[in-house]
């Protein structure tokens, strides 16, 4: 499975951006994914931000974004958005979306729990 992550960019304390996950590949079992959003700031550890369960829609969310970020899928074009509002200088990082191919059933919050990754795509918030 390949992940690509798009919709990063600039943007102002208080505004909005929305980013994509699209998965291509082997995505025959894609049912039984979950699909996570990671970031990571500089000189920081990279830490969960959101995930779905692809075949339900729910979701969870780090208690940092909750509130003001949304995790979403496309489920027939296996593409998962983010969308961040409110935004804060604090969300400056690279933003990762995930897959954990046995995620159906749990909403894995540790890194290690997904075994595909997206190359990143930058968000900067400035004040």
């Amino acid at each position: 499975v390949q992940l690509q992550a798009s919709g990063g960019g600039l943007v102002q304390a208080g505004g909005s951006l929305r980013l994509s996950c699209a998965a291509s590949g082997r995505t025959v079992a894609f049912s039984r994914y979950a699909m996570g959003w990671f970031r990571q700031a500089p000189g920081k550890e990279r830490e969960f931000v959101a995930a779905i369960i692809w075949s339900t829609g729910n979701t969870h969310y780090a208690d940092s974004v909750k509130g003001r970020f949304t995790v979403s899928r496309d489920y027939g074009s296996k593409t998962m958005y983010l969308e961040m509002n409110s935004l804060k200088p604090e969300d400056t990082a690279k933003y990762y979306c995930a897959g954990d191919s046995e995620g159906y059933y749990r909403f894995a919050t540790m890194r290690e729990k997904y075994e595909y990754w997206g190359q990143g795509t930058l968000v900067t918030v400035s004040s």
